[in-house]
């Protein structure tokens, strides 16, 4: 299948702090791909420089064999999601109201209320409470609202920072069943996760990041056999 996002030799940081360092990495056009590794190693720094809201010191970022112009919006308009962790909602609006500022830059109102359709079968309690404010959702239907607003940009890549964070078990169980859905179904997923178990069972490759760096690389399978890696990296 061919890369839909190819990264080469990617450094960036934050003022003089560098993070990432020379990063290679791409992603097929359908899939999920997780990347996991310990906080604090430059999970969430490579999704932000990918998405513009950092910038890339040097390196390279293709996306569909072109390269990103800057900031994220023009990114955003070219199907390059970013679902940031935490509950980054409007409180004030409801959920309806949340999931199509995610459609901001789409026109056709059809294909809006099909997507719309799509995120209310994934999470049917948010389509319960679509006329409640954000404000006054649990953490696990916060989370969801933020996924289906990304979901809502009908992008062609959607990357997801620590969905599960601070989740219940049940909770998690349910956003990675639709997460599952939504990458077989044919979009292309990048998810970062501290914790591989979470992701096991529905990524289709892995890649293990520590002090900003890739420490190592690939499918599902290998994971399951690497226990002595994961083990020295994340003590699990």
């Amino acid at each position: 299948m061919a890369e839909l996002l190819s990264i080469k030799g990617l450094v960036s940081g934050y003022r003089h702090l560098k993070v990432l360092k020379s990063i290679d990495f791409s992603v097929d056009g359908s899939g999920m791909t997780a990347i996991i590794g310990p906080n604090g190693h430059g999970k969430s720094t490579l999704l932000k420089t990918i998405a513009g809201l950092l910038p890339a010191w040097s390196g390279e970022i293709l996306f569909d064999g072109q390269p990103l112009p800057n900031g994220a919006p023009e990114r955003a308009r070219l199907g390059l999601t970013l679902v940031p962790q935490g509950d980054q909602l409007f409180t004030g609006m409801t959920v309806e109201e949340n999931l199509m500022m995610g459609a901001f830059a789409r026109s056709d109102r059809t294909a809006i209320r099909a997507t719309l359709d799509t995120v209310f079968a994934l999470f049917p309690r948010l389509q319960e409470r679509r006329t409640q404010r954000a404000e006054s959702l649990s953490g696990g239907e916060r989370r969801m609202v933020g996924i289906g607003r990304g979901l809502m940009a009908d992008g062609r890549l959607m990357m997801i920072d620590e969905p599960s964070l601070g989740l219940a078990p049940l909770i998690i169980e349910q956003i990675y069943e639709a997460l599952g859905q939504i990458a077989a179904d044919g979009r292309a997923i990048v998810v970062v996760e501290e914790n591989p178990s979470r992701v096991a069972q529905v990524a289709d490759s892995f890649h293990l990041m520590d002090g900003g760096a890739f420490a190592w690389s690939g499918t599902t399978a290998e994971l399951e056999t690497s226990g002595e890696i994961i083990e020295s990296y994340l003590g699990a």
